[in-house]
């Protein structure tokens, strides 16, 4: 019974830890030899810590720390914390990219959670792919969840600016290919650059998912864009754990908050912040995991509606430090409520409209509001067309708006390798009017690594060019810019129509019109893709193979075909008194 003598809902934690019974023996026991005290089995929720910290992923090097911090919120509760390790993923260093361990980190955080005595989890995460890992596998078990993101870094100084980590990268990086500064300086930014743990401190993916994650409602408000290193962190650690205790109580799961609702304040969140690219494949797969059908018109819908509100790079200027002072995620929904949806519920066990009630206004100089905004509708577009049966993805945002319509003959290049063996060639057959195109960098070609800001030749950069058309099968940076039009769909390796362009093909981009074509005759590429050799595949054995065999293309988020819409599985119990003759047969 509960304190106010109604009847209590059974906790999943009490089918392996109630029972007077080998089983029950054998589970009280294990965790009394971890050096637990605590008498298990009698309404304490069990709440699990999942923790992705790791070495190798310098975004998530603190999490240790905040772990600590859910702890002390769980107990103080009257939860019972349990941590445990996953696998982590960090853009920077993992080879051939993150992207392709996605599926594998959600599935090891879904198994891990159905295999356990979880009455609740308290997610982990930071670099970016870590965020939608974990949110994937969460919905798919659908025990209740809540999200901790790790915050951003703190930024660097350096050339009398505060500097972000990737944006400033790409534009540095372009500084020392065109001469403009020595490598030298290239060095002394090196090791300055990241001076603090956190993710990417600017608009990449890593921020864009921890703000989509409080639009989504699966965190408390206000947790996205705190500092890494601020101590509000850890008293938000300290909360979150002590709201997955109450969720636990409640039964609140992801199932019923993550409803096309829901999706839809995430995708026009995703428009206002000016956001990665990357989300769309991120939000295309969490929606198929709670058996949503979310499609890229959903996208373009929302897009044409909303304009871009925030003014953090590489949409703007500033960084989310400069956005959590300006009121962080609340505020900026707060300037969004005409354009959501008020009635979806969150893991605070309010709504939306609720929350957004609540909040203050922005500061009207980062975070803007709809009358006056930094960009206007149409900050993220998809094209389709000849070269893009099933879409593609442009930030028109960061975009050069005179190449937004535009016509150019193709250099195509045929790998990453291919790409960096000839793009500063002086004998590249291109002008500034090209049309770049990469393939083979799809999900099934390369993994889906973020290729697709394909860099300026060198004696362009040099000449003052600092954009051109860019096209490819593989994902772009969040943190980067330009005219790149990436995720194209199907991919080359999937015999998609990218497979077929030749150097010189005219390739139109009119985005205004949603349109990417190429100007040959449909069965002249039809010929062209006949007669392509089959290209061997690029993994024999392990998990190389099995994603290879089993990803699904962009517009369907790169998913494993098998994982979708997990409803019909419900979260692991163990049956009521099993084994529970054993003791009195003894």
């Amino acid at each position: 019974m509960s304190e106010n003598g109604t009847p209590r809902t059974r906790l999943r934690s009490e089918s392996w830890l109630a029972g007077q019974d080998v089983p029950g023996f054998l589970h009280r026991a294990s965790l009394r030899a971890t050096g637990f005290a605590t008498p298990f089995g009698e309404g304490r929720p069990v709440v699990g810590i999942c923790n992705s910290w790791s070495e190798a992923v310098n975004c998530n090097l603190h999490f240790r720390g905040l772990a600590a911090a859910v702890k002390r919120g769980v107990l103080a509760a009257g939860g019972v914390p349990i941590e445990f390790p996953t696998i982590s993923l960090g853009e920077n260093l993992m080879k051939p990219t993150a992207m392709m361990f996605r599926n594998l980190m959600a599935m090891d955080v879904e198994e891990s959670i159905r295999a356990n005595p979880f009455d609740a989890v308290v997610l982990i995460s930071g670099c970016d792919k870590t965020i939608p890992a974990q949110l994937m596998g969460a919905v798919s078990a659908d025990v209740p969840a809540i999200l901790l993101t790790g915050g951003p870094s703190e930024p660097a100084r350096h050339f009398g600016r505060d500097l972000s980590v990737g944006t400033d990268l790409w534009r540095y990086t372009d500084d020392l290919r065109a001469g403009r500064i020595t490598m030298q300086d290239y060095h002394e930014l090196e090791a300055a650059w990241i001076p603090t743990t956190g993710h990417c401190n600017e608009m990449g993916t890593a921020s864009t998912m921890a703000c989509l994650v409080e639009a989504l409602g699966m965190t408390l408000p206000g947790s996205a864009s705190i500092p890494a290193v601020y101590a509000r962190r850890a008293a938000r650690a300290e909360e979150i754990g002590e709201r997955a205790v109450a969720l636990a109580l409640e039964d609140l799961r992801p199932s019923t908050i993550l409803t096309p609702d829901a999706f839809h304040n995430a995708i026009t969140t995703l428009i206002a912040l000016g956001g990665s690219t990357n989300a769309v494949i991120h939000l295309l797969a969490l929606a198929r995991r709670v058996g949503y059908e979310l499609q890229l018109d959903a996208f373009q819908a929302v897009a044409g509606q909303t304009p871009v509100l925030v003014d953090v790079r590489p949409a703007g200027e500033h960084l989310l430090v400069d956005l959590d002072r300006a009121g962080g995620v609340p505020a900026l929904l707060h300037a969004l409520a005409p354009l959501l949806r008020a009635d979806a519920m969150t893991v605070s066990g309010k709504r939306l409209g609720e929350l957004v009630a609540l909040t203050p206004d922005g500061d009207g100089r980062v975070i803007r509001s709809l009358d006056t905004p930094l960009k206007p509708v149409g900050g993220l577009r998809v094209v389709r067309g000849t070269l893009s049966p099933d879409g593609a993805i442009i930030k028109a945002s960061a975009a050069s708006p005179e190449l937004l319509t535009h016509t150019g003959p193709a250099i195509v290049f045929e790998s990453i390798d291919d790409l960096a063996a000839r793009i500063d060639d002086p004998d590249l057959a291109a002008t500034p009017d090209s049309v770049l195109v990469l393939r083979n960098a799809g999900p099934i070609g390369g993994g889906m690594p973020e290729w697709g800001m394909l860099p300026i030749p060198q004696r362009f950069l040099r000449a003052g060019v600092h954009d051109m058309v860019r096209i490819s099968d593989a994902r772009m940076s969040g943190t980067a810019s330009g005219t790149c039009v990436v995720h194209v769909a199907p991919e080359a390796a999937a015999g998609g129509p990218l497979a077929a362009v030749r150097d010189g093909d005219l390739v139109t981009l009119d985005v205004p019109d949603g349109r990417l074509d190429i100007e040959v005759a449909p069965e002249e590429l039809a010929r062209r893709l006949d007669q392509r050799p089959c290209a061997p595949a690029r993994y024999s054995r392990g998990y190389g193979a099995l994603y290879a065999a089993h990803v699904t293309q962009a517009h369907e988020g790169c998913d494993f075909d098998f994982l979708a819409d997990s409803r019909a599985e419900p979260p692991p119990r163990l049956p009521d008194g099993l084994f529970s003759g054993w003791i009195g047969g003894w």
